[in-house]
């Protein structure tokens, strides 16, 4: 589904200035989870916002359910509206590469968030959380917080840049820790193919001790699987994305759910707002802007608790 509006972009407060009308493309995930949804929510109300303050260029925000779909939504935002700037957030890593690289070959500004490219240094701009960090984090807990032979189940997300880069941190941060890595899958950041999963390992390991879910959406799932079993008091879930249901449970001393690792999903939020000042020449963007992952435990989780949050 395309939605299109028209905004301005040029410098935001002070540094605003007149400029040649622009169209940015923005092409994000459907809905299909739950940080996807709030990815959904952010974009929608930050171009409703640039609406009014710039009402001189074009946005034209279209969500995908895959990759094929994304695909046709790029080339249409290509050959109908002439986008002269693009902000994505590629479903998969792969099969986007090239059709972004095209675009990118074309003279468009490209500005990538969250899911890097298979191939480096294609977009202008690149915004996106420290996703070795956020891995690193979840890891370094874990060699602190399990004894010595402590078993580990580990959840991937949908094979991309992200999920590698997750998964290379939490490595390296329990590398040498004595714990043990009982099985590694990809859960796709999906609460029913995490169900289903965690329903194989629990009927496939009489002993875990921790589940490391790369996104809360797998740790929602991975939670309802243990409870139905009847073994929650074995194990710890620790997820990620800092969803409101699990920093509740953590502020509330969940045992099951300790902690938590924050990455916004407003960070599309920023990509557009610094895309639309980078495209006018208003001030320099282009390059990496990385927002770092933090470690929610139960002093802090207040200040990561967000009631009216749609995630």
């Amino acid at each position: 589904m395309t939605k299109t509006f028209f905004a301005t972009t040029a410098l935001i407060g002070a540094l605003a200035c007149t400029a040649q009308a622009e169209t940015i493309g923005i092409s994000i995930p459907a809905a299909t989870h739950g940080w996807a949804g709030a990815l959904n929510y952010h974009a929608e109300r930050t171009v409703e916002r640039l609406q009014e303050v710039y009402p001189e260029h074009s946005f034209v925000l279209t969500t995908t359910p895959d990759s094929a779909t994304q695909v046709s939504d790029l080339e249409d935002m290509v050959a109908t509206r002439g986008i002269d700037a693009l902000v994505v957030l590629p479903f998969e890593s792969e099969p986007l590469t090239g059709p972004v690289q095209r675009i990118a070959e074309s003279g468009t500004w490209v500005t990538v968030v969250d899911r890097g490219l298979a191939v480096e240094g294609i977009e202008t701009l690149y915004v996106a959380g420290d996703n070795d960090s956020f891995g690193r984090t979840a890891g370094e807990y874990f060699a602190g917080a399990l004894e010595d032979g402590g078993k580990v189940v580990v959840m991937r997300g949908i094979p991309s840049t992200v999920d590698n880069e997750r998964v290379a941190g939490f490595e390296a941060a329990i590398d040498g820790s004595g714990l043990e890595v009982l099985a590694m899958d990809h859960g796709n950041w999906n609460r029913d193919t995490a169900f289903t999963l965690m329903q194989d390992w629990l009927s496939r390991f009489p002993e875990i001790d921790a589940v490391w879910a790369a996104d809360d959406d797998m740790a929602v799932g991975a939670l309802a699987a243990i409870e139905q079993a009847g073994r929650t008091d074995e194990m710890i879930v620790v997820g990620g994305a800092g969803m409101k249901e699990m920093v509740d449970r953590i502020r509330n001393g969940d045992e099951t759910v300790p902690v938590n690792v924050t990455y916004p999903p407003a960070m599309i939020s920023t990509a557009i707002e610094m895309t639309a000042v980078g495209v006018t020449g208003a001030a320099p963007m282009s390059g990496e802007f990385i927002i770092a992952s933090e470690l929610i435990t139960p002093e802090n989780a207040d200040d990561f608790y967000f009631e009216d949050s749609p995630y």
